[in-house]
């Protein structure tokens, strides 16, 4: 599984993690909804479970996904600051670049 975080999306999610009081949790990329060649995707502080896998990534954030879920493998996590301020999540591997 691949898993890439852009600079500014490190930059926020490093800010949201040092003030979590729970050190153990990491940052956990989730299909809220998929049809199709493609999905939506959510993002949340958990632990992993036997059913995931914890990818390492290039900003020293650890992320977990679902072992047996190809939509995650190869998604990219970016924070966007217009036109909307926020995360956004896609995974170009899958032919998924952006909200429809």
């Amino acid at each position: 599984m691949k898993v890439k975080i852009t600079k500014n999306a490190a930059k926020q999610l490093g800010t949201i993690m040092e003030q979590e009081a729970d050190k153990d949790l990491k940052l956990r990329a989730y299909i809220t909804h998929a049809h199709g060649d493609h999905a939506h995707y959510g993002l949340a502080l958990d632990k992993p479970t036997e059913e995931d896998v914890v990818v390492s990534t290039d900003k020293e954030i650890d992320v977990i996904v679902k072992k047996d879920e190809p939509l995650l493998d190869g998604i990219i996590i970016d924070y966007l600051f217009l036109p909307q301020e926020g995360f956004v999540i896609t995974n170009p591997s899958k032919g998924n670049t952006g909200d429809h």
